[in-house]
């Protein structure tokens, strides 16, 4: 049964397996691929043993079409060895898409010499600067090289001879019918390997290090098996290792994770994610969401990493080029924390002849470098809003980055015993090179908006006694509308619980989650997603509550662990999304007795509120909920409302107003019935949400929250956040009230 929605193509690609053809595709990968790599071939042709660090031209060539020539890759070359970040391990300088001019006579693509006249004399200069040259390609035979019909260098067999037929797409910018212009190479056939031999050896005689194979699929929003590029990756493995020298490998992009043994034994990085960069979307090279959407997926890939099996590529890091990078220096911090975690390359974006001081001292910190290159990726042991990644380097020692997701700032509560032990007998914050000392049973920090903590941690001696759960499976649990059973190859008892969302009925009803006593408890949500998708999920008649998630498989599930509040005796958990896309569900587990710490602030989803007028809701990919709602304003009807919006005492709290807008535009904020208040906003893009925290006052119980516009347009409303202030929330305040 095929339990995906289809999606917008823009966001989300609209194939999906069904169980039995991926059952068959495993079993031919396993029996029939061309090429067969061993375990120990995990980190191939003497590359990857480590995450890499360097610089990509990609980010730059989003805002300045014309960067990519010979004269200014020498430059940032240049601009990389007189730096001082090459002293911390940055030293490849990888040229993206657009190097390319035509082909040689033997059908192997050849530089465009109006912008890279010697593109050998090029690499000699970055080698020369002791760094490593890195190159892009693609999979497949470009159309001028189809119709030359060129021989194979080496063999009797000239182009056409090795083409997939009837033609179709070689990668996932080819096209439909018998001339995709990207052409699918048949690997069964002679003179395939040969061909791509060759044009390795070309690349290994410029001196190339890297090669960024593009547009790989399963992947890149082509999730079936019509294209299907792995025996291409399996190909140019093969061709590196007949060079002789120890040349990366990278696929891209998003790749799928059902075929993970492929990318692990043919390449040395997969990217994970798609482009990080707004690509005209927004006025920056970057933006927040897209930093976010990282937290999302990883999840899903966390344990596919390590030195045997290569890395996750999260894609380049813009943090140097101070506003221009869309990021604040929090979010840059968030970001560098998160790459390190993962294990990822470290590769910085933008223009390096204009890199700041801030993105030097972000990216040349040596203790968090060390994190990075560590060989341990971190795992997700708190999820949410709050979410917290821990890497376990043995003996009692972790890596521990605390993050908070909200533009509010928050005091975050991690207890020792989520780690598994009594407590931290140092604690050392790698940013600010501070020791902290020790700390027993709970460990509290505060954090800026979308900010971060990365501590090194040693702990107490002996273990945390192991916490009580109790599991419940989608397939057994109260399914309505349009939710149904399907198979699933990684999932629990071999089931989960898809066609969720897309309607209020269309969901999955836990109706008997037990808890022993009132309180905090963590729910372990294993659920499957390619891409971005979100719940809302409710707790008996509690208000709703947000899980943006993301994933690499509609096959193998991810974990993550969320902080929730239940009542003594049996409990109702109800997953599904009214407006938009949920991921697929496989179970829930209930862990803990009823002490875990608690997020202090509420998200409130505009699509979920009281939409007046001509106000509507619909899908949107980067925002919460993965939905919004639009139309507002031009009329006192047109509002949204947030009606139930409920603090414990009257007082002044942080609101965030999560909006978005392509130039200038103004809401009104009225708080239960009273003045309107008039907010001037701005933005570049409609595509992506930007954070406006406010400080207000609230009355105990529930508050009526108004934005809208009588006069003009208002921005898209992603969704409100309700905060209380810093000093309360030290003291222990929560706008959540749960039992205790």
């Amino acid at each position: 049964m095929n339990v995906r929605h289809d999606l917008p193509a823009a966001s989300t690609p609209a194939h999906v397996r069904s169980v039995l053809s991926l059952a068959r595709s495993r079993l031919a990968l396993a029996c029939g691929l061309t090429l067969i790599a061993s375990t120990a071939m995990a980190q191939v042709n003497g590359a990857g043993h480590a995450p890499y660090l360097g610089w990509s031209s990609f980010s730059q060539q989003t805002i300045d079409p014309g960067f990519l020539t010979q004269e200014n890759m020498r430059r940032q070359s240049d601009a990389l060895a007189a730096s001082g970040l090459q002293e911390h391990g940055y030293t490849y300088i990888n040229l993206d898409s657009g190097w390319q001019g035509g082909f040689d006579a033997n059908g192997r693509p050849t530089p465009d010499l109006a912008t890279f006249p010697d593109i050998k004399a090029l690499i000699d200069h970055i080698h020369d600067n002791g760094q490593k040259a890195g190159i892009y390609w693609i999979p497949g035979v470009e159309e001028p090289a189809v119709q030359a019909n060129s021989p194979i260098l080496g063999t009797a067999l000239h182009i056409q001879d090795i083409l997939a037929v009837p033609h179709r797409a070689g990668n996932a910018f080819g096209g439909p019918g018998e001339s995709p212009y990207h052409y699918k190479i048949d690997f069964s056939k002679p003179g395939a390997q040969e061909y791509i031999d060759s044009v390795v050896a070309l690349f290994a005689s410029w001196g190339v290090d890297f090669i960024k194979l593009d547009g790989v699929t399963p992947g890149s929003y082509s999730d079936d098996l019509r294209i299907d590029n792995r025996d291409d990756v399996a190909a140019w493995s093969k061709a590196i290792a007949r060079t002789g020298k120890p040349i990366w490998l990278t696929v891209s992009w998003a790749v799928d994770k059902d075929y993970l043994d492929v990318w692990q034994n043919y390449s040395n990085a997969r990217r994970i994610d798609d482009d990080v960069e707004c690509e005209s979307r927004c006025a920056t090279l970057t933006n927040w969401p897209r930093i976010e959407k990282r937290f999302r997926d990883l999840p899903s890939w966390q344990d596919a990493a390590g030195p045997t099996k290569g890395w996750n590529d999260l894609d380049s890091l813009d943090i140097g080029d101070g506003e221009g990078d869309g990021l604040s220096v929090d979010e840059k911090r968030s970001a560098v924390t998160l790459w390190a975690m993962a294990n990822a390359p470290l590769y910085l974006g933008g223009d390096l002849t204009r890199l700041d001081e801030t993105g030097k001292q972000l990216a040349g910190n040596d203790e968090v470098i060390a994190v990075d290159q560590s060989g341990k990726p971190a795992t997700q042991v708190v999820g949410g809003d709050l979410p917290v990644w821990v890497s376990d380097l043995g003996g009692g020692r972790f890596y521990v980055a605390m993050f908070n997701m909200n533009a509010t700032r928050a005091v975050v509560e991690l207890p020792w015993r989520v780690l598994g032990v009594n407590g931290a007998r140092r604690l050392r914050d790698l940013w600010s090179h501070r020791e902290l000392g020790p700390s027993f049973g709970a460990y509290r920090t505060e954090l800026p908006g979308h900010g971060t903590q990365l501590l090194l941690v040693e702990a107490l001696p002996g273990t945390a006694p192991t916490s009580p759960s109790s599991g419940y499976e989608a397939e057994q649990a109260s399914l309505s509308g349009s939710a149904a059973v399907a198979s699933c190859v990684g999932c629990s008892g071999g089931l989960k619980v898809g066609g969720l969302g897309l309607g209020a009925e269309n969901a999955v009803s836990f109706d008997r989650v037990f808890a022993p006593r009132d309180g905090v408890y963590y729910m372990q949500v294993d659920s499957l997603t390619l891409g971005l998708r979100s719940y809302l999920y409710q707790i008996n008649d509690g208000p709703l509550r947000t899980f943006n998630s993301g994933g690499g498989s509609f096959q193998l599930p991810s974990s993550s662990h969320l902080p929730v509040c239940l009542h003594r005796g049996f409990n109702r958990i109800r997953f599904g999304n009214a407006v938009s896309y949920p991921p697929d569900l496989d179970r829930i587990v209930v862990h803990g007795r009823g002490d875990a710490a608690l997020p202090a602030a509420v998200t409130y989803e505009a699509e979920a509120a009281t939409l007046g007028g001509s106000v509507t809701s619909g899908f949107a990919n980067y925002y919460s909920g993965l939905a919004k709602a639009g139309n507002i304003g031009g009329g006192a009807a047109n509002s949204v409302t947030f009606p139930s919006v409920r603090v414990p005492v009257a007082g002044r709290y942080q609101l965030e107003i999560d909006y978005a807008t392509s130039g200038p535009r103004s809401l009104y904020l009225a708080i239960n019935g009273g003045t309107p208040r008039k907010l001037d906003l701005d933005g570049s893009s409609f595509d992506d949400p930007v954070a406006k925290v406010l400080e207000v006052s609230l009355k105990a119980g529930t508050n009526t929250i108004a934005l809208g516009n009588p006069d003009a347009p208002a921005p898209d409303l992603d969704r409100i956040v309700v905060a209380p202030s810093v000093k309360s929330a030290w003291l222990g305040a929560s706008v959540d009230e749960c039992p205790r």
